[in-house]
């Protein structure tokens, strides 16, 4: 079964131990929420989702599998870090950002960051693998948290900060070169899939589609 997360994150986390095995290790996060957490519940931690091993009334300990650890900046994570952390989304919750599966797709590097009026804008460098699923005013996920592409480079996008998203999560506290766990838009890479497998059959593909502007 496939959680599905918002991207809005509900508090900021403060991590109080990890420990570290040769292909796997334990994450334990303090948060305000953890009285109401159950085992085998999921939270997504900077994005990534973690199945909850134990919990107690002010933290909880997630194991963190290797491929997560290959695929995140989780293992980097030191005690004393902040992290976004979000429960999974209830049947019949209210969808405010977008449908975030809390797998990560790769980890891109922190940029730069710049004010613009009373928002931040962020650049992150894009990892090639990525570049097909990003689009002007697309949803992405940056550690967690849902967040509109504001400005496509080569090599690059920019998202914008409003202030709320600034006081309630980490990505202000990003500095250049910090590794960023990104989720692309779980429907831009169903499309994108679809049209890979329709290459070179007649009608509407990834060329087509970029001759024409559209991507």
């Amino acid at each position: 079964m496939v959680e599905i997360f918002t991207g809005l994150v509900e508090e900021k986390g403060i991590v109080r131990g990890i420990r570290k095995g040769p292909l796997s290790a334990a994450l334990t996060v303090e948060s305000p929420f953890c009285g109401e957490l159950e085992t085998g519940e999921s939270v997504a931690v900077n994005g990534a989702c973690l199945t909850v091993t134990e919990c107690g009334s002010q933290v909880f300990t997630a194991d963190v599998m290797a491929e997560t650890l290959k695929k995140t900046n989780l293992g980097l994570l030191t005690k004393g870090d902040h992290v976004n952390l979000e429960r999974a989304l209830k049947a019949g919750g209210r969808l405010g950002g977008h449908f975030v599966t809390g797998h990560v797709d790769a980890v891109g590097k922190f940029m730069k960051k710049q004010r613009q009026g009373v928002a931040i804008e962020i650049w992150i460098e894009t990892p090639p693998q990525l570049e097909p699923y990003l689009i002007p005013q697309g949803s992405i996920a940056l550690d967690g948290v849902s967040l509109t592409v504001a400005e496509l480079q080569s090599g690059s996008f920019k998202v914008s900060l409003i202030p709320h998203t600034v006081q309630s999560t980490t990505l202000e506290q990003k500095k250049a070169g910090d590794l960023i766990n990104i989720e692309a838009d779980l429907l831009g890479k169903y499309v994108a899939r679809f049209l890979e497998k329709r290459e070179g059959e007649k009608g509407v593909s990834l060329g087509f589609l970029a001759e024409n502007g559209f991507i």
